[in-house]
């Protein structure tokens, strides 16, 4: 054996040890939907946060509606709670919309919206949570969700990988577990693409309840604030309307506390400065 024969060999062994030890991503074991959920869910989204949210509406004709709002949502042990608060256009300051998330899957979360005009606040069932949310693009469901997803709603398929927006994801498919749980959601399935590297979703296809495209998500300008992974854009297309959400996030900090009489109905009425 000469000695350009025994290099051969040596690097070729070296490459294999290296393999052996570093497999690429593909070679690694291939999580299933179910891990993949969890691993959502489980990323680190802080105890509190306070936001500026600024929506965008467009309609097929390039008609733009805008309205700002105030975004508080704080966690009580497992339980989590969020309340917006519209600041502007006019005729809509003063609307307040408060969720209750619980942690127990046979426990219903409870949604209160609280518009001036009515004078009142009115509890959303859970039969409205597949309900489009004060004229934008997004449920009821998908505001309280905000970054997680349901486990106890849908059944997860790890289907494959893509890249969006240069980053690498894993796509997971979303089947709801029963027609009344699609009939509540509005959905019939649900694609989405997970960055593997901070768990976070940044595009998700969602089919109506008939089986038909129905609108695309997407999550964009993820960027750390204060050590969190952060998005803030999100771009919503409805395919059947033609209609455009936009929402913009701005002044976001997961570092002030946030007064727990925030999160009720007394609240909810009477709104902050």
């Amino acid at each position: 054996m000469n000695k350009q024969t025994q290099k051969t060999i040596a690097i070729f062994t070296l490459l294999v040890s290296i393999f052996l030890i570093n497999p690429p991503a593909s070679a690694e074991k291939k999580l299933t939907g179910d891990e993949i959920a969890r691993r959502i869910n489980a990323r680190d989204e802080g105890e509190s946060v306070s936001r500026k949210l600024v929506m965008e509406m467009i309609d097929r004709r390039g008609k733009r509606r805008e309205r700002v709002t105030l975004g508080f949502r704080k966690y009580f042990g497992d339980e989590k709670r969020t309340v917006i608060f519209y600041q502007s256009p006019k005729n809509v300051k003063g609307t307040g919309f408060l969720t209750y998330d619980y942690p127990k899957a046979d426990v219903d979360d409870d949604q209160w919206l609280y518009l001036p005009a009515m004078r009142k606040v009115r509890r959303i069932s859970a039969s409205d949570r597949g309900d489009a949310f004060l004229g934008t693009d997004f449920s009821y469901e998908d505001i309280k969700k905000e970054t997680k997803i349901s486990l106890e709603d849908y059944q997860y398929s790890n289907i494959g990988e893509e890249e969006v927006d240069g980053h690498h994801t894993i796509i997971i498919e979303q089947i709801p577990i029963n027609k009344e749980v699609a009939k509540e959601l509005g959905y019939s399935r649900v694609v989405s693409s997970v960055d593997s590297e901070i768990w976070m979703t940044r595009k998700s296809e969602f089919w109506d309840v008939r089986g038909n495209r129905l609108k695309t998500i997407y999550t964009r300008e993820i960027r750390k604030v204060q050590g969190i992974w952060t998005a803030h854009r999100l771009e919503v297309i409805n395919h059947k309307t033609g209609h455009l959400t936009n929402f913009t996030f701005s002044e976001v900090d997961y570092s002030e506390g946030i007064d727990d009489d925030l999160f009720t109905k007394v609240m909810l009425k009477r709104g902050v400065r």
